[in-house]
């Protein structure tokens, strides 16, 4: 119960801050369906480097098309698009995290506000390095050599997306969404997201994937502090 109230009042005085009231601020929820017949996952091969085979007891999917069990569709990015313009909200000190795990990077999809950092690490025991492809931001190409290694980055223009890669592992990529702002969210298991503390009013959503490019789709959060939304994919 302590640990509740803590948190309440750390979502209000952040409200505040941004100069949004408590009252007038609420969550969009949705998912992302997925029609037609899901292709096949690519099967990645990562007999180059016998550490990152050994690192997997089964078969590494690419993650470029999830089709989740229920129909829907996984790594979709869904952030505030219009809307939100003459607004300021300051970048969170607290680190997103990135990691390079079984030759894999976690997650396949993040976002992160302008001027925040992005916690980069090396969870493996091989040579990896981290390459943005960004087009706002400088561009940086990190080695990173030793096992439990940490670099931090930050993006200073936003930009969605940036992709993320290894040249030493060809197979290994990944999206970051760089945004002025806090009101996205990323389409999981189930193909659920969900945009927290967005205050009332009407915004252009846009919802991008990898593979299958973007949508968007209008959106009014009303007084009463909720609002859904449904985007659709098709194969």
């Amino acid at each position: 119960m302590k640990t509740n109230k803590i948190l309440a009042a750390i979502f209000t005085s952040t409200l505040l801050l941004w100069g949004v009231s408590p009252a007038f601020a609420g969550d969009v929820t949705g998912s992302v369906s997925f029609t037609g017949t899901a292709p096949a996952q690519e099967t990645l091969n990562m007999g180059a480097d016998p550490t990152c085979a050994s690192a997997h007891s089964g078969p590494v999917y690419s993650e470029s098309v999830v089709v989740n069990d229920n129909g829907t569709l996984k790594n979709v990015f869904v952030y505030v698009k219009q809307g939100l313009e003459g607004q300021n909200f300051p970048a969170p000190k607290e680190a997103v995290a990135f990691d390079q795990s079984g030759c894999h990077y976690t997650p396949h999809v993040l976002g992160v506000q302008v001027g925040q950092p992005v916690e980069i690490r090396n969870s493996d025991a091989t040579l990896h390095n981290v390459h943005s492809l960004a087009k706002n931001s400088k561009e940086f190409n990190l080695g990173m050599p030793i096992k439990g290694m940490k670099l931090k980055k930050t993006f200073d223009k936003e930009e969605v997306m940036v992709k993320v890669k290894c040249d030493v592992h060809p197979w290994m990529n990944a999206y970051i969404g760089v945004l002025t702002h806090p009101f996205y969210g990323i389409s999981g298991d189930d193909g659920s997201f969900m945009i927290k503390g967005l205050p009332a009013g009407t915004y252009t959503l846009e919802a991008w994937h990898e593979t299958y490019g973007t949508q968007t789709q209008e959106v009014t959060v009303g007084a009463d502090g909720s609002a859904e939304v449904s985007f659709s994919f098709a194969g």
